[in-house]
């Protein structure tokens, strides 16, 4: 069997319609497209950078595949969410601030 070609309307990886949707980063809400990654709608903001390493560097989207883990965000009380492969679904809460963490006794 050699490859075939898909009606445009069986496509699984064409875009579909799409529409507004907003979500909440630190307190503020931003707007974007159903179907963005959290990343893109924080880019689209004009976000290039939304926390820092522990030495004080930005960090934002540096690979955009979920590889290198720069734009980990708190999404929903969820922390470590990369932001790059998290689409964005509206309503979410993001925090660019990592959560604080107990210190183990």
């Amino acid at each position: 069997m050699g490859p075939q070609r898909l009606p445009a309307t069986q496509d699984p990886v064409a875009p579909r319609d799409s529409g507004p949707l907003t979500i909440t980063v630190d307190g503020a809400e931003v707007t974007g497209q159903v179907g963005q990654t959290v990343a893109g709608l924080l880019l689209g903001a004009g976000r290039v950078s939304w926390r820092t390493s522990r030495t004080g560097r930005p960090r934002g989207v540096f690979c955009g595949i979920g590889v290198c883990f720069d734009c980990l965000v708190t999404i929903n009380d969820i922390p470590d969410v990369r932001a790059c492969q998290r689409r964005a679904t509206e309503g979410d809460v993001v925090s660019t601030e990592p959560p604080v963490r107990e210190a183990s006794a």
